[in-house]
């Protein structure tokens, strides 16, 4: 009983102390990154293991992240985690094999516009990255060069590639930089629409795309686009071989047709598992001391005006695209903001807004092209940043 009361004051006492309101308000960040996952239905498989880890982390004397601020014999158990799976890079690439088997790149072979759209929507990593850097004119404590890169690539959309680059290039703003990737990934359905109602007029938001649903690209292509795609990618950027060789490793193991098994547990098991764990362990870095900086408020803002850049860029591209192309072979404009690597979320947000407009329209397949491409578009983008920093 005198052990518990000693805790007790032991953890008012860390509240009381100067600072100490720090940990209640990011005890309350978790629970509103929990109301969201659970009210709201925002991607719960990341915002709810997220929002618990953000708070066990900040209780006053947590073991569960002993020895994550400092050296510790009997570190916690997300300590642990974090040690083993993000600090490794483990996590990240575990998580692309099960993304590269649940992709399905059949669309953006029938619809081969669309890798355009996913080059075309990273245009929010390098103007992310810009921003960074500017924020150095009133930060007393500037991002480098390399911090910058890491920021930017929050712009890729893509949580994974956030990680490895984060990392590598950003380690104390690690916490900062996987939240705001991973938040916002979630919040695709709120950022999105709004931006791409504002570049678009109803008339084109109403354009039609055939799509032929049953066709499909024959199957040695298939095999062979993960094959070469990693072969190339390894001989122009080495350093994204773990990235897009573990990526296309999951989708030749989708696509080769003799392990089924395989792919249902990378596509299932595998991606779960990686997830909980990935997704709890990144909001044990949300440690009160590190996070609310002003450092930590300019890359969520620059986070979310990258989300920005990527929409918008997809959608202009798009617009500019239906300039030179023939009247029926027109694109709607809205797929290009499915040019981020937010899959098939993103894919799935620009079809609902087409079927506001008119509920019979359905432009899913080329939406869900430019969605598989913007994954790739991303890995691409990260690996340039990759080799010019590195």
């Amino acid at each position: 009983m005198g052990e518990v009361i000693q805790n007790l004051l032991r953890g008012a006492e860390s509240l009381m102390a100067p600072g100490g309101w720090k940990y209640a308000v990011m005890i309350l960040v978790g629970l509103a990154l929990i109301a969201l996952a659970i009210l709201k239905d925002y991607e719960p498989l990341l915002l709810l293991p997220i929002g618990f880890g953000c708070i066990l982390c900040n209780l006053p004397l947590s073991h569960a992240v002993q020895g994550m601020l400092e050296e510790s014999s009997d570190p916690g158990f997300l300590t642990v985690l974090y040690n083993s799976g993000i600090a490794n890079e483990l996590f990240p690439v575990l998580l692309f094999i099960g993304i590269g088997a649940m992709i399905d790149f059949n669309p953006l072979f029938t619809q081969p516009v669309t890798l355009f759209f996913g080059a075309a929507a990273q245009f929010g990593i390098f103007m992310a990255m810009l921003l960074a850097v500017c924020c150095n004119f009133f930060l007393p404590d500037p991002f480098t060069m390399k911090e910058a890169a890491a920021i930017g690539i929050i712009g890729a959309a893509d949580g994974p590639s956030a990680i490895f680059i984060g990392n590598l290039f950003a380690p104390k703003y690690m916490g900062s930089i996987m939240v705001a990737a991973y938040s916002y990934m979630s919040l695709v359905p709120i950022i999105q629409p709004p931006v791409v109602r504002a570049l678009t007029t109803r008339k084109e938001r109403m354009i039609r795309m055939d799509a032929d649903y049953d066709k499909k690209a024959p199957k040695y292509v298939r095999i062979m686009f993960p094959i070469v795609v990693t072969i190339v990618a390894g001989i122009v950027a080495p350093m994204s071989t773990s990235l897009i060789g573990a990526l296309m490793f999951g989708n030749l193991v989708r696509e080769c047709g003799v392990t089924d098994k395989l792919s249902q547990t990378a596509q299932s098991e595998l991606s779960n598992l990686i997830t909980l764990l990935l997704g709890i362990t990144i909001g044990a870095t949300m440690h009160a001391q590190d996070f609310i900086t002003l450092q930590t408020a300019m890359i969520m803002t620059i986070g979310l005006l990258a989300f920005v850049f990527d929409t918008a860029g997809g959608v202009m591209f798009a617009k500019l695209a239906n300039l030179v192309l023939p009247r029926h072979r027109k694109v709607n404009p809205m797929i290009g903001a499915c040019g981020i690597s937010a899959f098939p979320m993103s894919a799935r947000v620009i079809q609902r807004v087409a079927s506001e407009e008119d509920p019979t329209n359905f432009i899913l397949m080329p939406a869900v092209g430019a969605n598989v491409a913007g994954q790739v578009g991303s890995i691409i983008a990260a690996a340039m940043i990759l080799s010019i920093f590195a």
